[in-house]
């Protein structure tokens, strides 16, 4: 077997494994969520077939899918899916049938690329079958994960009753307590900052579409999707970080120390009513019991995870995006402080939580040389001395700030120097695709290598003329 054939045989290996590991993931959620009474991640993607869900997700995965499609088949599939939501939509009227948060558009774009799966499997082969699967590979892979991220969550409220929050919050003194401050400015420029800031906040998801679309917007032309692009790195964060919510569990400062928000938590749940206008005093913390409904999801920050996977990704961007890159990253740093989602301490991890991971990305993509294993390394070892010390060195940290927090500071920022260092700056022009080599393509390419190099005739003594290269 050649070398181009073994190595589509791996590929397709890890594939299915990956999907196996997917499917059982999904079977093992769905039943931990009916075990609290509430439908898991694959009931509600079934029910969004008949009913109406959020729009935004399916939409959302909709587009992803479209970058394997030409212009006039992205105008017909969009059509298609308003289409179908339109002729549902008085259909639900008259059955008066149950719409998510008052939703009446989504189906149409799940109809839509389930419709183009059936279209890959039946009416294209080859590498055009490939590339529409995985189109809708991508799509699908955006709507279930946030499918996931809801179940998750539910069940981090229902599995961890106790917080750590007070570890946290102490912890953060070395920091000056940034969410106190930075809920205090919101709270003095409302309503002009809270628009701003919620605005931001919740579309993230948006932004990483957009910056999705510009890294593959020539997959149709070359046929191919790139190595590596901002949907790999958005997937594993959201993978990976609920992992760390049922280890270290923690609500927010607004919840813990103040009234809660969105419908949950309560002064009655808060260890005290501090946030945002009470200094936290220093004291000697311990694991408080919270309500059953509030998600255990600050540690580390996703949200900052999120945006810096962005800020990071639009570094190779035209201006305009690069600029907004930086302003998401800016403003969702002070949304998570200034709403009293997140600790100071939380940002910190998540900035290195992030970089370790794309790190670990971009070294799969190029090859696991010895400063990206390095890199890897020192960022998972970074990441592990900050959640060891927020929860067992929380009350050293708040009396010695002058040491500690410059010390947390440092940390970061050496996780940041090292990926600036490992990584290569982008040039100008990125290398063509390698086109894959059959094996007998190779045998003849070598064949006409000898050929050209073969010695001249004996009788023919005389030297060559030299002559100039040719231009290129």
């Amino acid at each position: 077997m050649s070398s181009w054939g073994a190595e589509r045989r791996r590929r397709v290996l890890l594939w299915g494994a990956a999907g196996v590991v997917t499917l059982g993931f999904l079977v093992a959620l769905e039943i931990a969520a009916r075990r609290y009474g509430e439908p898991g991640p694959i009931t509600n993607q079934v029910k969004g077939l008949v009913l109406a869900p959020k729009p935004g997700p399916l939409y959302g995965g909709l587009g992803l899918m479209m970058v394997v499609l030409t212009w006039r088949q992205r105008f017909i599939a969009a059509g298609a899916a308003l289409g179908i939501d339109a002729v549902l939509l008085p259909v639900r009227w008259a059955a008066d049938a149950d719409m998510t948060g008052g939703h009446v558009f989504g189906t149409g774009a799940l109809w839509v690329m389930l419709g183009t799966a059936v279209i890959a499997v039946t009416r294209r082969t080859g590498p055009d079958r490939v590339l529409l699967l995985k189109g809708v590979g991508l799509g699908l892979l955006l709507v279930a994960a946030r499918k996931v991220g809801d179940t998750w969550l539910f069940i981090t409220a229902k599995t961890r009753p106790t917080v750590l929050d007070q570890y946290v919050a102490t912890a953060d003194h070395a920091l000056g307590n940034p969410s106190w401050l930075a809920g205090r400015i919101v709270e003095a420029t409302d309503p002009y900052s809270s628009h701003l800031l919620q605005l931001v906040y919740g579309q993230l998801a948006v932004a990483a579409v957009v910056v999705a679309f510009y890294q593959l917007r020539n997959v149709t032309v070359e046929r191919r999707f790139p190595s590596h692009h901002l949907v790999r790195t958005f997937l594993v964060i959201g993978l990976l970080g609920p992992a760390f919510y049922m280890i270290f569990p923690v609500v927010g400062p607004v919840f813990a120390y103040g009234p809660g928000a969105s419908g949950t938590g309560g002064v009655e749940w808060a260890a005290a009513n501090l946030w945002p206008h009470t200094p936290l005093p220093v004291t000697t913390p311990h694991p408080m019991t919270y309500d059953g409904i509030t998600p255990r999801n600050c540690m580390p920050s996703l949200h900052t995870a999120w945006a810096v996977a962005i800020f990071v990704h639009t570094r190779r961007a035209p201006r305009a995006l690069r600029f907004a890159g930086t302003f998401w990253l800016v403003v969702t740093l002070a949304a998570t402080l200034g709403f009293g989602y997140h600790y100071g301490v939380d940002l910190i991890a998540g900035v290195v939580f992030a970089l370790t991971i794309e790190a670990a990305l971009r070294s799969l993509d190029r090859g696991w040389d010895r400063p990206g294993i390095l890199l890897v390394a020192y960022g998972t070892a970074v990441f592990t001395a900050l959640l060891v010390s927020y929860r067992y060195l929380p009350t050293e940290m708040a009396e010695r700030p002058q040491v500690s927090g410059p010390l947390l500071v440092l940390a970061m920022t050496s996780v940041i120097y090292g990926y600036v260092r490992t990584t290569p700056r982008p040039g100008p022009h990125l290398p063509a695709p390698r086109t894959p080599v059959t094996e007998a393509a190779r045998d003849d390419a070598m064949t006409a290598a000898h050929e050209d190099t073969a010695p001249a005739p004996a009788e023919d003594t005389a030297p060559a003329p030299v002559r100039s290269p040719e231009p290129r």
